[in-house]
């Protein structure tokens, strides 16, 4: 081999905050505060705050590979930890506040942090559990000055802390292979298990994401995730954004219709992402209200499935492209999304639309993808042919943080857990979960699927479907709607509903009305549905 002649500069993501400040200082960064305030700066702005908690973690002696945790949601205050901490060769561990008490005390040790940041909104939570969590030295409130509370935890106040620091700060130069983020599973099958990014993952991920085939990112671009910046660093958004000199609109924790519509319309979002739920409730309230989707003009929707009636409702009431992605914490988070190809716009619009809207995406530099049987035999890339969907690529998990074997095999597949498909335009469909998949009379049915149908019927919200034991087909579906306020949903109109439109094996056994759980990520609870309804067909 006979070696390049080029510069090696590592991957830091460092080196996005400076690329930002230097090419796109003006450009806006808008932040609603959980004190209900909108804050505004721009990315050189970012970069000074940044510097400056960078000496603020130093003088506490935060140092290379420690761990700092936060307690936040998606605002200014948590976008400069983003930076900062893993700028200085430390980790941010960024806690999902919606998991159980347990579970975030478990986090908390397993990942050793030393310093936590939390909003106020988690105050009481942090005091609660703080004689749980003896790693953590120091707790940080992420707040104004005005009115800060120290509580119990006798936490500093973000703002002092950074306030005197000096606003100049040298980046340190390390190998980029360096760990930048700690992010857990839910923790829906046993404890969560730690995912430790590196920066070049973080950045490669990002620099993938611009691109024509992913997002599409442009400068005229105004990017609000509505993904959390604590599920997976928010599917790269706060790194991607910058990259591309996109405006940048971080709601807080307000995602109801309202809010996210008053920041849609007053911002001029053109771009956002988030799980269905989220868009559920926007799309209710845009049609409660009569109003518009402004400038939106893509939608992201990842986290599970998205239901047909939804993109419909986007693209034919508000004009509005809705793509699918999939992806998972081990994969840095992003793995497929479905833009069009030219093969498939051969096919005509509605070949398109159901292509873009019933799979979760198509191969993507970065990513590789294959299907494999019980055999472990790749399947052939005709979109019928279902098995284990393994991943591999450079934003790839290769062992679990404190465990001792990796979990990608020798070649370095990572088995997803997924059953999918691939076609041969190079779309993957998942069509089940290997847990949620249901095997009745020796054939399987995919929940997915049948959720999907089911999700399309009027007056529908959530449509979840979980397989249950029956005394002679072994599982059968049981469907669970969570209905529109004020909408009359009877048992027979879905069955009717579903019967021209899934094989009749399929329809399910039982049909039951209230409201969908939902797992801490957002994604329905398949878990805690199984539990509620395994008696429901053995009487």
């Amino acid at each position: 081999m006979i070696p390049g002649l080029m510069q090696t500069t590592p991957l830091l993501t460092t080196s996005i905050l400076n690329f930002a400040e230097a090419a796109h200082p003006r450009r806006e960064i808008v932040s609603r505060t959980v004190e209900g305030r909108i804050h505004r700066y721009d990315y050189a702005g970012l970069a000074e705050r940044c510097r400056k908690l960078a000496n603020a973690l130093t003088k506490m002696g935060v140092a290379s590979g420690d761990r700092v945790a936060s307690l936040a949601w998606n605002t200014h205050r948590h976008l400069e930890l983003f930076y900062a901490a893993p700028g200085i060769g430390a980790v941010l561990n960024t806690v999902n506040p919606r998991l159980f008490d347990e579970q975030i005390v478990y986090i908390m040790e397993h990942a050793q942090a030393r310093v936590l940041f939390y909003d106020a909104t988690f105050a009481p939570l942090v005091e609660r559990l703080a004689a749980q969590m003896p790693s953590v030295e120091r707790f940080v409130l992420l707040a104004d000055e005005d009115g800060h509370q120290p509580g119990a935890v006798g936490a500093e106040n973000y703002e002092a802390l950074i306030a005197g620091e000096p606003d100049t700060f040298d980046w340190p130069v390390f190998d980029e292979n360096a760990a930048s983020f700690l992010c857990y599973t839910s923790g829906t099958t046993g404890d969560p298990k730690g995912v430790l990014y590196s920066h070049r993952a973080v950045v490669l991920q990002a620099m993938a994401e611009g691109l024509a085939s992913a997002f599409g990112f442009t400068a005229f671009d105004v990017v609000m995730p509505c993904s959390s910046l604590y599920h997976a660093t928010a599917w790269g958004l706060p790194f991607a954004a910058p990259i591309n000199g996109c405006k940048l609109v971080l709601p807080a924790e307000k995602m109801d219709g309202a809010s996210l519509q008053e920041l849609i319309e007053g911002e001029g979002v053109t771009f956002s992402g988030g799980v269905p739920t989220i868009w559920t409730m926007y799309l209710d309230y845009l049609k409660k209200t009569g109003g518009s989707t402004g400038t939106l003009q893509r939608v992201v929707v990842g986290g599970s499935a998205v239901p047909l009636a939804m993109a419909e409702s986007f693209k034919t009431d508000h004009g509005v492209q809705v793509l699918q992605i999939w992806g998972m914490t081990e994969t840095c988070p992003l793995g497929v999304i479905a833009t069009p190809t030219p093969a498939l716009a051969e096919l005509g619009q509605e070949a398109l639309d159901q292509a873009i809207w019933t799979r979760q995406g198509r191969l993507q530099f970065g990513i590789e993808l294959k299907i494999v049987d019980d055999d472990g035999n790749e399947a052939p890339h005709d979109g019928e042919t279902s098995g284990a969907l393994m991943v591999r690529g450079p934003w790839t998990i290769q062992r679990y943080f404190r465990q001792e074997a990796d979990v990608a095999d020798a070649d370095g597949w990572f088995d997803t857990g997924d059953i999918a498909t691939l076609d041969e335009f190079g779309f993957m469909r998942i069509t089940d979960r290997k847990k949620d998949v249901i095997k009745s009379g020796g054939e399987w049915i995919s929940s997915i699927d049948l959720e999907n149908v089911a999700a399309g019927c009027p007056g529908v919200k959530v449509a979840a479907v979980v397989g249950v034991p029956h005394p002679k087909w072994e599982e059968r579906p049981v469907l669970v709607i969570e209905t529109h306020e004020g909408a009359n949903v009877t048992v027979d109109g879905v069955i009717e509903f579903l019967t021209p439109r899934v094989v009749k094996w399929w329809l399910p056994d039982a049909v039951e009305f209230g409201a969908v759980p939902m797992t801490a990520t957002g994604k329905i609870d398949k878990k805690c549905l199984r539990a509620a309804y395994k008696d429901r067909l053995m009487a």
